[in-house]
């Protein structure tokens, strides 16, 4: 069995119960270095937890590769000139943030990944994605956050 990312603490779940736990889907072009995908989620999981207030410990991610047919996207779209290094980052959060802390987000997220790993501003793609807390089932066939 594979290890967690993160190292948890006797109950610590249930003191963030209720609160944004985020599912974030994160395709990049194939090709990339080893362990590249890792810290890319790594870089927005830690944002997410210092910008947008998601809880310590609950990092859910799905990274994907992708060749030219599997990641389309405009090369100019909005006057942005994006390249084959794209980041596309989905994030499907509980809804209520504020329009600050969700600029705070994009804003950090870019930054340390040009920062960290070399990718250029105008490769990374953010769309966050909100809904009710009725829409999470974390196992066991219920809905934990309203049950």
């Amino acid at each position: 069995m594979r290890k967690p990312h993160y190292e948890r603490k006797g109950d610590e779940h249930q003191a963030v119960r209720g609160r944004a736990v985020p599912l974030v889907r994160i395709s990049l072009m194939r090709g990339k270095p080893a362990g590249f995908g890792e810290k890319v989620g790594r870089i927005v999981y830690e944002t997410m937890v210092t910008t947008i207030d998601v809880p310590p410990g609950d990092r859910f991610q799905i990274v994907s590769e992708h060749d030219g047919n599997g990641l389309i996207y405009d090369l100019g779209y909005l006057g942005i000139r994006r390249g084959d290094g794209i980041v596309v980052i989905q994030m499907t959060i509980t809804e209520g943030r504020t329009l600050e802390k969700k600029k705070a987000l994009y804003k950090g997220i870019a930054e340390r990944l040009k920062a960290e790993l070399g990718v250029r501003i105008e490769d990374v793609f953010i769309n966050v994605v909100e809904v009710r807390k009725e829409n999470w089932s974390f196992g066991n066939g219920i809905a934990q956050y309203v049950t």
